[in-house]
């Protein structure tokens, strides 16, 4: 209690100090995270607004289920048995640890109706597996590692993508985020077209793209966005990007909507791949 009063009393006297814009989310961010314990922060066990940042605003034109998982948060679509999004808080601890994907395999998750995607589907199909909250992000804990690998957190994608440019990014993330502290992320597949391909006995629906939206909100504010078409080739990264409103228009999702209204139009307005280098 002590924490939460001090931490409320210094939000109140920054804030009449008229703070630079940059700053105001910094204490709102340190002003949740002390409400519990690092213990509690480390393993998972109280959410903060740190880790809810990045959710999206609630979809009402297509199926939404919330799963909450240890390492993310997912919405996922019944008609097409994939994600909307997932989302999560990737900071700079997360991206090191000692459970990796060895011995894990990939299932269906029964917290979600039937009929949905079982490893079945994807056998002999000529995609991937294709995780949106990557492996390599969840190493900090065996909960959230094997939480990775439900088919809820997977899109069917091609190899060459999935092994490629898709993974540089994910690589480029956790770079990222051990230089800046910690990021906040929003992925999934882009379904704009009115036929897809579907595959397996469940009929999971082929995206034909994907995107991620990152946010980092240490020093000046700053968004960026990537749409990676489900296609084989290899392109310099910074082709991918977009503004956070240009994928926004895209998928038709409204990110991080918990923002300030003008740090969330100051991150989301332009997107200038020199500022992340």
């Amino acid at each position: 209690m002590k924490k939460l009063l001090y931490a409320l009393c210094l939000s109140l006297i920054l804030t009449a100090c008229n703070l630079p814009k940059d700053v105001k989310p910094l204490v709102a961010r340190w002003s949740t995270a002390v409400s519990a314990s690092p213990e509690e922060q480390a393993d998972g066990r109280q959410e903060t607004t740190a880790d809810t940042m990045a959710l999206p605003t609630a979809l009402t034109d297509r199926p939404e289920q919330i799963l909450k998982r240890a390492g993310y948060t997912a919405s996922y679509n019944r008609d097409t048995r994939l994600p909307n999004w997932v989302a999560w808080h990737l900071t700079a601890a997360h991206t090191e640890g000692p459970y990796k994907r060895q011995g894990i395999a990939f299932s269906a998750d029964d917290e979600v109706p039937e009929p949905r995607a079982d490893t079945y589907d994807y056998q002999r199909s000529g995609y991937d597996r294709g995780h949106m909250c990557p492996s390599a992000d969840n190493r900090w804990s065996q909960e959230a590692q094997r939480d990775c690998f439900l088919l809820t957190n997977i899109c069917p994608q091609l190899h060459a993508l999935n092994d490629g440019d898709w993974r540089i990014l994910e690589e480029q993330c956790r770079s990222w985020a051990r230089q800046w502290g910690d990021l906040y992320i929003v992925c999934g597949p882009v379904l704009t077209h009115q036929r897809h391909r579907r595959i397996g006995q469940h009929r999971v629906t082929v995206p034909e793209a994907f995107f991620k939206v990152i946010v980092c909100l240490n020093g000046t504010p700053r968004g960026i966005g990537f749409i990676y078409r489900n296609e084989r080739g290899r392109h310099p990264q910074a082709e991918y990007v977009n503004s956070i409103d240009e994928v926004e228009r895209i998928t038709g999702i409204d990110f991080f909507a918990s923002l300030p209204d003008d740090v969330e139009d100051q991150v989301e307005r332009t997107a200038r791949f020199a500022d992340w280098q």
